[in-house]
This record gives C-alpha cells, sequence and structure tokens, in this order.
C-alpha cells in the first residue's frame, strides 16, 4: 500500500505546472488495482506526483482478485478501480453483482496473451506452420490445438484451461481464440454460471499472479492473462505463449477506470481531476516512441505495484514479446497506453463486451441493437473524458490534436484482416455482427438445461 505524505504538498507545488484549478468535492480517494502491469496508469499519475497537481492525495492498494475489488468500489472501500471492462457493463446489466459502475477513462490497449504447458505445445507443434528460420509462424490459430483436444478427450480426461474472471477479456478472448478454431469453450445459462454447458475446453477462473504456479501444477493445461504472467512462464520455463490479443484483435480494448455513478454525481470536479491526471500518465507512457518504459518497468517492479523481476516485466513492455525461449520478437504495440485514442471510452468497446456476453449464454435472452447502445452510454462516459482533456489542453499539457472532438463514441469499423477469424466488427450493428460469428447464440436462441433452443 503506497501512502501519501501531506509534506509532499509544498515540494510538488514548486516543481507542479500552474494547472486550471477545479474545486474538488473529495481530495484524499483510495484507488484499487490487480497486480498487472496495465495498472501503470494508476502508479504513474501516483509517482509522477499528477494527481498532486490536481490537489489529489491517493493511496493505491492491491487486491486480492477482482470479486474483493469491485465490491470495494461498490461499497465505498475504495473511490474507484483498475477494472475489467467487462465489469462496470455486467454490474450495470445486473450479471453477478448489481450496480451502476461507469468509467470515463480506458486503461489500455491490448497487454493479454494465451500460454500453454510445455507439453501441450509440443503436441500442438506438429499442426503449426513454420517460417524459413524454423521459428513457429504466427498468429497461431487454435486449429493446432484442436487435434491435442480431442485426443485428451478421447482418453476421457477433460481438457482446462484458465482465465481471470468471467466477465473479463481473458475469458471472451479466450473464448474468441477456441471458437475460432473450432472449438466450443461453453456456454453460461441462468441455471449453470459455470460457462461450461457444451463445451470442449473447459475454462475456469485462477487470480492472475497464480497462473503461472496452476500451470505447473497440472491443474490448468493453459491460460489467458495479462502481463507479466505470461513471459513469467516463459522465465519459469513452464510455458510457452502462443498468442498474443494484438494477433488476435488489433489494437483491442482492455481495462478501464471504474467508479460508481454516484461518486461521479456527487464528485463531478474530483472525476474530472483524476481522469485528468491518468491522461498525463497515459501521455507519459507513449510518448517518444515509448521511451518512458524502462523508468516504467522500474515502477511496476516495485512490490507494492505488479512486483515482479525488471526483465519480466520489461520483456512485453519494452517493445518486445517473447514466446519461446529466445524466440523475442518485436511488438511495439503489445502494450498501448495513449496512441490509437487508447484512452477514449467508445461506446463500441463496451458494445463488443455485451456481445461477447451475449454469444456465450451470459445475456441469456437476445437484445435490440438499441439496447445495445443505450448500456454502453450508461456506462462509457466519453464527455466527462473530453471535459477533461479539453482543461489538459487548455493548460498547456495535452495537444489539441491528440483527442476525437468530434467522435460520436463509435470508432470505425474493425477491418477482418484485424481479427483472428477474419469477421469485421461495427459496434453499429451487434447483432448482424452476432450472426456472422460461426460459433456463439444467435437472434431468438436461449440455453435450456443444456440445449441451446431456437
Amino acid at each position: 500500500m503506497k501512502k501519501l505524505l501531506l509534506g509532499l504538498v509544498a515540494t510538488t507545488a514548486l516543481v507542479s505546472p500552474a494547472l486550471a484549478e477545479l474545486e474538488l468535492e473529495k481530495d484524499e480517494l483510495t484507488f484499487g488495482f490487480i497486480k498487472l502491469t496495465d495498472m501503470a496508469p494508476l502508479a504513474v499519475a501516483y509517482e509522477n506526483g499528477y494527481f498532486l497537481d490536481e490537489g489529489l492525495f491517493v493511496t493505491l492498494e492491491a487486491q486480492a482478485n477482482w470479486k474483493v475489488l469491485l465490491d470495494g468500489v461498490i461499497d465505498g472501500q475504495l473511490d474507484g478501480a483498475h477494472m475489467l471492462a467487462g465489469q462496470p457493463l455486467a454490474a450495470t446489466i445486473g450479471y453477478g453483482t448489481e450496480a451502476h459502475i461507469v468509467t470515463p477513462f480506458s486503461m489500455d490497449l491490448n497487454g493479454n496473451g494465451i500460454t500453454v504447458s510445455n507439453e501441450i505445445w509440443e503436441e500442438m507443434k506438429p499442426n503449426i506452420p513454420v517460417m524459413e528460420d524454423g521459428r513457429p509462424q504466427h498468429p497461431i490459430s487454435a486449429k493446432a490445438l484442436a487435434p491435442v483436444v480431442e485426443k485428451y478427450k478421447s482418453e476421457g480426461k477433460p481438457f482446462n484451461m484458465g482465465m481471470v474472471f468471467p466477465v473479463s477479456t481473458h475469458n471472451y478472448e479466450l473464448r474468441y481464440w477456441l471458437a475460432a478454431g473450432g472449438l466450443h469453450p461453453g456456454f453460461y445459462s441462468p441455471d449453470n454460471v459455470t460457462g461450461q454447458i457444451g463445451a470442449d475446453v473447459f475454462l475456469s477462473v485462477t487470480p492472475p499472479p497464480q497462473m503461472p504456479a496452476t500451470l505447473e501444477a497440472g491443474t490448468i493445461y493453459g491460460y489467458c492473462v495479462g502481463e507479466p504472467w505470461n513471459q513469467q512462464a516463459v522465465f519459469k520455463g513452464i510455458g510457452v505463449p502462443v498468442i498474443t490479443d494484438y494477433e488476435l484483435w488489433k489494437n483491442n480494448p482492455e481495462k478501464v477506470f471504474g467508479i460508481t455513478a454516484e461518486f461521479a454525481e456527487e464528485y463531478p470536479n474530483t472525476t474530472l481531476a483524476v481522469t485528468k491526471a491518468l491522461i498525463r500518465a497515459a501521455q507519459w507512457l507513449d510518448e517518444n516512441d515509448n521511451a518512458n518504459r524502462p523508468e516504467a518497468v522500474e515502477i511496476l517492479s516495485r512490490a507494492e505495484y505488479v512486483g515482479a523481476d525488471y526483465d519480466v516485466i520489461a520483456n512485453s513492455m519494452t517493445g518486445t514479446f517473447e514466446y519461446e525461449k529466445g524466440d523475442k520478437r518485436e511488438v511495439p504495440d503489445f502494450n498501448v497506453f495513449f496512441r490509437y485514442n487508447a484512452t477514449y471510452p467508445f461506446y463500441s468497446d463496451a458494445v463488443w463486451y455485451l456481445t461477447q456476453m451475449r454469444r456465450w449464454g451470459q445475456i441469456a435472452d437476445a437484445k435490440s441493437d438499441s439496447w445495445y447502445d443505450e448500456v454502453a452510454k450508461s456506462v462509457y462516459k466519453p464527455e466527462i473524458y473530453l471535459e477533461a482533456a479539453r482543461l489538459l489542453v487548455d493548460d498547456g499539457l495535452a495537444n489539441e490534436a491528440d483527442f476525437p472532438w468530434e467522435s460520436n463514441g463509435y470508432k470505425a469499423p474493425t477491418p477482418a484482416e484485424d481479427i483472428i477469424d477474419g469477421i469485421a466488427y461495427d459496434g453499429r450493428t451487434p447483432n448482424a455482427y452476432l450472426e456472422s460469428l460461426s460459433i456463439g447464440l444467435k437472434d431468438g436462441q436461449t440455453i435450456v438445461g443444456s440445449d441451446v433452443q431456437g
């Protein structure tokens, strides 16, 4: 846990830029996070004094798991948190814990990977094309895993994989990869929330820092998680990352900063101040072609933040990604914090998460396109983001050209070539998108018992 000393205010005031003053309704705040590299904007806003510049006295507290973190925000023990993008959406529609959570700030793009055990990797390799130098050709399709899963099934052994939370990006990305390769990851129903109805591959929850140990123990054969826990498997020699989410869906949305709707309404200026500090942190993380990343890695490696070795975090945060030991490749956009409007909370990002909830049965019944739009707009708050951005521009701390002032909240459709299954995504037509996916619930279909009906 990090504690701010009030005495730092005087020191910081001597070096801080002159900011437009907001009359803060609340200036002492506690934010939660999970030990992942994509919590970096919070750590940087703290360590670089951006919170203090806004008159905010912030405490950052690592949380045991995503449920504890969400509960902390809902019951007010935490004022806000680094969240899975699916958490505010699921809570707002009443899937799991019900509460109206909003986000004025998207924390990053990309940053995840799918790792399998050494044993599974050896069984997959004969099914994977190689380049001229003998290294595996990426991206690797789950079609290479399908014969392995079939072999385990014929031997009566369930093929188990881990993800971090039922409404996590990691759950949906792992499901997306498996389905694109013809493997069914299973459905949810109101009566069965295991997500394993009709599954070829059985997915279960494992907290991120425990992924490598769970893999090593043989409890799971692979997992989808954020960094540094894929690279940790490489360093420990226990697993091989087979695909990054950048290869799965180029520049896909990842975490968000979540607060209750009540907090945003009761403390509007405080919300703006927090958003300003986080935008500045994101800018710093990406500026000058990631020149600050080594310093960011040093911060994140500290025990109070991620607590993994510097070299493990640096393996992905500084523009590379190591698949097998020694097979390190350039992936400059593996972690994106500000480029490509990464911090803007696009409605289309929210809609994608909602489509995946519907695809796999977490949303039990079909919804209209307008429903997806309404839920997205009730949770994602670009108007708060742009107001904070305008204040930063006025303060001379951000460039006018770096923000999508004229956006209607929807990105241009993601082209087919940027997604692993070759299916384009347009957030403005969610039902047409769902119909285009070969595996998953379609319009009018529901899960009854273990059957798809409709």
